[in-house]
């Protein structure tokens, strides 16, 4: 059987390379080997029109948001934070649009740090604009312990503490509709969210397992993937 095929979003930025200084759609090289390790195809979504959110979600077997910039505060209802970053509105939109099609459509869904907040932002939830002690130092990835809630979807892929790479000052708060937490950090901020109970393959984590090794969550992903396609 052919591998399953996961879309990755991606940034809308600025680079420069060679002679070239012009506007790409940029993703760490992290999140498509992630994908890949676990077998599965990578392909990348760069913010696009959310209409078309729907029409991209059905030709995928599973979708992956990636980590990035701010969540826009005027989503989840709140003022922005002097310390929350510059909005990113056409990727907001975008990914938002791609949660809910997966939501809809039934696709496995696996939301990464920036990709969890939104996923609970998509539900109804709010966030945490600020929070001190998952950042070790500016530009660099940290680590440390979360632990699994048991009988939850994550619980059942990486039970128990896991030791994870970890880069954000900002999380989840209220839930959204029909999520619960399926993990946390030692000091109680919520680091993985899943549906309660029939919601797919839905998972969102606070971390970055594209800089890590561990492959179950991204595996779980995968194999969900192939089974949707019978």
């Amino acid at each position: 059987m052919s591998r399953p095929l996961i879309g990755v979003s991606t940034y809308r930025e600025r680079a420069r390379w060679g002679v070239w200084e012009l506007e790409v759609a940029l993703l760490a090289i992290g999140y498509p080997r992630l994908v890949q390790s676990a077998g599965a195809l990578a392909v990348l979504l760069p913010p696009d029109d959310p209409a078309h959110a729907a029409a991209a979600v059905a030709r995928l077997d599973g979708v992956v948001v990636a980590g990035g910039p701010d969540v826009e505060p005027v989503r989840y209802g709140a003022e922005p934070d002097p310390r929350t970053g510059p909005p990113a509105r056409e990727r907001d939109a975008w990914e938002l649009a791609l949660i809910e099609a997966a939501l809809a459509h039934g696709t496995p869904l696996l939301g990464v740090c920036r990709g969890m907040q939104l996923l609970n932002v998509a539900l109804g939830g709010t966030l945490v604009q600020h929070l001190d002690g998952h950042v070790e130092r500016v530009g660099a990835f940290g680590t440390h312990p979360v632990t699994a809630v048991p009988g939850t979807l994550y619980g059942t892929l990486a039970p128990g503490v896991s030791v994870v790479p970890t880069y954000h000052h900002q999380a989840v708060d209220r839930l959204g509709t029909g999520l619960v937490a399926s993990a946390f950090a030692e000091d109680g901020t919520v680091e993985a969210v899943e549906p309660a109970e029939g919601g797919g393959w839905v998972l969102g984590v606070q971390w970055h397992p594209e800089m890590g090794e561990d492959l179950r969550v991204v595996r779980g992903l995968v194999s969900a993937a192939a089974e949707g396609r019978g």
